[in-house]
């Protein structure tokens, strides 16, 4: 079963090798809706939106006070290049994809369910093994060339999130450098264990430019794909293990 739907302005799939109930899944569409009602900052009544109203934190769900707990964390391990406060509004739409692909994975694991993937605007986390029992293959696109793959991974029980410019335009910046667009980095692809770490590090490792992929060598169990710039590519020592 493969199904994809339009929500929170970008594509949403969900493909489960094994059997499972149409209302299941429509279930899972059905949380990422109430994840973009609840965190969207366009969205003028979404609970992220009354928060930035001044609606105080005993009144926030714990949704988002989880988000949030997680946004100040990532915040202090990335050194502050992680950061969802920006000119005095809060939004970790930085961190709310890979946190709701965490939560719908988690979903299917107690149903029961051991061989799928979720992506949402190109975040993956795939589990077990595609239909002929192999790996999900995951491309990591051409930053200056985006309908040309580069690299295609193969990954099982993993997440992989990629952070740039080249699809969405200039939607991360460097919160300590005046927050102005990041130099010298075309493109990073974070592998982790959890869709979450590889969404929330990427983030950060573009936000710092060049050196982000050394913020990456230093987190346990993370790798990472980097392009920058002027087109040369860099990578960490156990990426190469992924590549199909």
């Amino acid at each position: 079963m493969r199904r994809t739907e339009i929500i929170m302005g970008m594509p949403i799939t969900i493909e489960i090798v094994n059997n499972a109930s149409r209302s299941f899944v429509a279930d899972l569409f059905n949380f990422f809706r109430a994840v973009d009602c609840r965190f969207s900052p366009y969205k003028n009544d979404s609970e992220l939106a009354k928060i930035n109203q001044g609606l105080p934190q005993d009144k926030w769900s714990k949704e988002m006070k989880e988000v949030m707990r997680l946004s100040e964390q990532t915040k202090q391990i990335t050194y502050g290049y992680f950061d969802i406060n920006r000119s005095g509004k809060l939004d970790p739409s930085g961190i709310v994809k890979g946190w709701s692909i965490a939560q719908a994975a988690k979903r299917l694991k107690k149903h029961g369910l051991v061989d799928f993937y979720v992506e949402a605007g190109g975040d993956i986390q795939a589990e077990g093994h595609a239909a002929k029992g192999e790996g999900w293959l995951v491309g990591i696109r051409n930053p200056f060339k985006i309908d040309e793959i580069v690299k295609v991974l193969s990954i099982s029980g993993q997440g992989v999130a990629t952070s740039g410019a080249y699809i969405r335009g200039e939607h991360v910046y460097n919160p300590l450098n005046n927050y102005t667009s990041p130099k010298g980095v075309a493109s990073i692809t974070v592998i982790a264990t959890d869709i979450l770490d590889a969404d929330r590090f990427a983030t950060a490792a573009y936000a710092m430019g060049m050196k982000g992929i050394n913020l990456i060598r230093q987190l346990p169990g993370l790798e990472a794909y980097q392009i920058n710039s002027d087109g040369k590519a860099i990578y960490t020592p156990g990426f190469e293990a992924y590549v199909a």
